[in-house]
């Protein structure tokens, strides 16, 4: 009864949308890390050090998750988690603040969306992609759904060695 609830399709394409929501973030956010670096800073919760540094390697991490999801990759699901767990916290925290900031979340927004609370929007939006990536998990668990191990590679390859019969 529950298979019904998680078809194997509907688990491909949730999977998909989300790889790819953070693989064009990421890419986004990569064209111009100056723009993206600024946006970190507008939030003060970073030291200065990490700004430079984060607006590379958060990108890059979007994008490498996004890519290993799309693939099915053991861990993936779990990164993709943390890193949206990790930006509903920064959102709470800035709203909480009283910020009036864009999120950078995909690239600069036009001011006028800056005005209609930018911020609630980009929470309510993580918050149903945590939201599909709960609902992953649910049909992994359901379905029997083991994703890919990398390491299948190097032992999916070996033959067994041959037996001499007497």
């Amino acid at each position: 009864m529950l298979q019904r609830l998680f078809p194997r399709p509907l688990y491909t394409a949730v999977r998909l949308v989300l790889a790819g929501l953070f693989v064009w973030a990421g890419i986004v956010k990569l064209s111009d890390p100056r723009v993206f670096a600024v946006t970190i800073e507008a939030f003060g919760i970073a030291p200065k050090w990490l700004i430079g540094p984060a607006s590379h390697w958060l990108p890059v991490a979007e994008i490498a998750l996004g890519l290993a999801l799309a693939l099915d990759v053991l861990g993936s699901l779990a990164g993709i988690s943390g890193l949206l767990l990790f930006f509903v916290a920064i959102l709470v925290f800035a709203i909480r603040m009283g910020l009036d900031i864009d999120c950078g979340c995909y690239g600069p927004s036009e001011p006028e969306a800056k005005a209609f609370g930018s911020l609630w929007t980009s929470l309510r939006r993580d918050l149903v992609m945590l939201t599909a990536a709960a609902w992953l998990y649910a049909a992994r668990r359901v379905r029997g759904i083991a994703p890919f191990h990398p390491l299948h590679l190097l032992t999916r390859n070996q033959k067994e060695p041959s037996r001499c019969e007497i």
